[in-house]
């Protein structure tokens, strides 16, 4: 026989105030009862938990926060919410705080202007527990600004100084994938950079990526050529712009390395509108293995980006449960690797022994 609907549907809108009525304690002692507290008697607390049962009473993660000073919230701070690279991040550290019983509140700032007036009025004080920074391009004075919150903070993609870190090695990512077209036998690489639409919004990862292309070129003796280096806004139109440039300039490559994936595809586009054949005629590779890498048979330098935000959140897990295993220091290095595809090649009229043979 099915218990009666409207004792049922009571129940379920039982208070505290019930629960506290039923067991013959305050509502505080329900309170501490049911958080565990050590305060409470134990022949009191199974006193409370009965009625409880009783009553189908469930406590509120509002109300539990309010009285034990902890929200159970996590702040993601995030510049382009829309972008693969920051969305996979955010699935990442979902998956992970949502296991843990944390709710995830994203906070999407699109630009410098965006970034300045959050930090004006820094909403985050006494909501969340703690804050996850996604490559936020941020200041000194924004830095000092979360860790004056005093409350755990970890950083994925731009390190800032005494923060745990996720991220890869930026510069060792692009010299994998300029010494992979140089070991082909490339000499003329361009590079195709991402800039932001506001100049004040740059990513370090930007700078580290060109410091990695420009550092391979040289190992390898083969000069730097400011003319092979362009940038466009980001995204796929940003990138079939740049490589129009390229292809339009005083100087024409053989290969190009494009800073992300997104880039490599735009300019994977502009060479097809070009009618120039990839790679016979054209090389190009990319950093990520987005998504769409495989549909483009673009070659890529992969990074797992998802782990980076699951990474992150168990170092902030880490120091929201146990504080004094929290390390300041902690820098989560993850590996890339580069994934060979079909859009890289020698160049035309020349073999990959040519270039051994040189000691390329």
């Amino acid at each position: 026989m099915s218990a009666d609907p409207g004792r049922e549907s009571s129940a379920h809108r039982s208070s505290i105030l019930d629960v506290a009525a039923l067991a013959g304690v305050s509502p505080a002692t329900v309170s501490r009862s049911l958080r565990g507290l050590s305060k409470v008697a134990p022949q009191t607390r199974q006193r409370v938990q009965d009625a409880a049962r009783e009553l189908s009473y469930v406590v509120s993660p509002q109300a539990s926060g309010l009285a034990s000073g902890r929200t159970r919230a996590v702040a993601v701070v995030v510049p382009f919410i829309t972008r693969w690279f920051f969305s996979t991040v955010v699935a990442g550290v979902t998956d992970v705080l949502r296991e843990s019983g944390y709710d995830v509140i994203l906070h999407h700032l699109g630009g410098a202007n965006d970034r300045d007036r959050f930090f004006a009025r820094m909403p985050l004080a006494r909501r969340v527990d703690g804050v996850l920074s996604l490559s936020m391009p941020l200041t000194d004075e924004h830095t000092l600004a979360l860790r004056a919150l005093d409350i755990p903070l970890v950083s994925v993609g731009s390190p800032m100084p005494g923060v745990p870190s996720v991220g890869i090695d930026e510069v060792a990512a692009a010299q994998t994938a300029v010494n992979h077209l140089l070991h082909q036998g490339h000499e003329q690489i361009g590079f195709i950079a991402g800039i932001p639409d506001d100049p004040r919004f740059g990513f370090v990862s930007s700078q580290l990526r060109r410091r990695g292309y420009e550092l391979a070129l040289t190992a390898a003796g083969v000069s730097v050529n400011p003319e092979l280096t362009v940038a466009g806004s980001y995204g796929l139109e940003g990138g079939a712009a740049a490589m129009a440039q390229l292809l339009s300039g005083p100087v024409l490559p053989t290969a190009v390395f494009a800073e992300y994936d997104e880039l490599a595809i735009g300019a994977l586009w502009a060479l097809r509108r070009a009618g120039l054949p990839v790679p016979q005629k054209m090389s190009v590779v990319g950093i990520d293995d987005h998504e769409m890498a495989q549909v483009f048979e673009l070659t890529s330098v992969a990074q797992n980006v998802h782990e980076q935000g699951a990474a992150a959140a168990r170092l902030l897990l880490q120091a929201l449960e146990t504080p004094s295993a929290h390390q300041a220091d902690t820098d989560i290095v993850l590996p890339t690797r580069l994934v060979l595809r079909g859009t890289t090649s020698p160049p035309s009229g020349r073999s990959r022994t040519a270039r051994k043979r040189r000691g390329g």
